[in-house]
């Protein structure tokens, strides 16, 4: 994730920014530009202080506090990342709707990140082959919502943006690791095996790296929840959950692609080197993942220390071996952003 300045007045934005704090103008993220636009109202559209741009309106989701990207006007009233939206909990419980702005800001975060990518999710619509549609239900009747991934269909249980709830079912299965963000970066990882590896002609070459997926699924889970991971897991698995089966060996790492690329994007923001490590180029537009990981290992050293100065767990608390760079390398070349490394 980059920085982002009010084009009014320079104060720097983040991008859940809705409006500035300094000039207070009313700020929007443009998709399509990936830039944060400073906006007033001129009649039913919304355009810059000086009349132009635009003209757009904000998503339909600005009114409920759960988006702050712009549209087009004329196009759709939801904007690129909320019109993949199919089913959201009720809103008349106050709860619910916490629960949602926080789902909706995260997979905000994961859109931006795959379009960056160049490789924005099909939408769905009446010519859509294999659209990413998300639901996000709530537990109902005792009954515990599911998180999981089904031909395209992203289902994240509501309780997960629940800080509490999700920090229990993280004690309880034993993760060093569980966030909102995260689950969005895994489940979503299922529908580009699909697309890019099975229909993409890259599965003799994903089989020569993290193993043949005809392996029974279910019977690899079971095994893996009642027995759990091989001893040497980590020698060759960037999680015990990896270590189940080949799909989730593959949305694993696709997710920590995604986590390193997005956080080596801020602390370049930032201006954050550690050790001389600074990458020097954009992560989300070609780069080598060996210099990409040689500056994230020193910067992820430094975040889990900082954070274990004032109490907190690691955020990042991984071993990247080997085969695990190799299959992070896979990723970045099935996505097409594996570079030669710098000279």
């Amino acid at each position: 994730m980059q920085l982002f300045h009010c084009p009014a007045c320079g104060q720097t934005l983040h991008f859940e920014n809705t409006r500035c704090l300094n000039c207070g103008r009313d700020v929007g993220y443009d998709p399509d530009s990936a830039r944060m636009e400073a906006v007033e109202p001129d009649g039913p559209v919304w355009r810059r202080p000086d009349g132009s741009g635009g003209p757009w309106r904000f998503c339909e989701n600005w009114e409920l506090s759960a988006c702050n990207w712009l549209v087009p006007a004329g196009d759709s009233a939801m904007c690129r990342a909320c019109r993949h939206n199919r089913t959201i909990p009720g809103l008349a419980d106050p709860g619910n709707l916490l629960l949602w702005q926080k789902m909706e800001g995260a997979k905000r975060r994961l859109i931006y990140a795959l379009l960056r990518l160049g490789q924005g999710p099909e939408l769905p619509g009446p010519h859509a082959t294999e659209p990413v549609i998300f639901d996000f239900p709530a537990d109902l009747g005792g009954q515990a919502a599911m998180t999981g991934h089904a031909d395209g269909v992203i289902t994240i249980a509501l309780a997960e943006a629940d800080d509490a709830e999700r920090e229990r079912r993280r004690t309880q299965m034993h993760e060093p690791y569980r966030t909102l963000l995260g689950h969005f970066r895994h489940e979503i990882g299922h529908w580009y095996w699909d697309r890019l590896i099975r229909d993409g002609g890259r599965l003799e070459a994903f089989r020569a790296l993290f193993g043949d997926d005809r392996a029974d699924y279910a019977e690899a889970l079971r095994r893996n929840y009642e027995v759990g991971p091989p001893a040497d897991w980590q020698a060759r698995h960037v999680s015990t959950y990896a270590a189940s089966h080949p799909w989730e060996d593959w949305a694993e790492t696709f997710a920590h692609y995604l986590h390193i690329v997005d956080a080596m994007e801020m602390a370049q923001a930032m201006q954050i080197s550690v050790g001389g490590s600074m990458l020097g180029r954009d992560p989300y537009r070609g780069v080598a993942t060996s210099d990409l990981l040689s500056a994230w290992m020193p910067l992820s050293l430094a975040l889990n220390g900082l954070n274990r100065t004032v109490g907190l767990n690691d955020p990042y608390p991984f071993v990247l071996s080997d085969e695990v760079r190799r299959k992070l390398a896979f990723v970045a070349e099935t996505l097409g952003n594996e570079a030669q490394p710098a000279a």
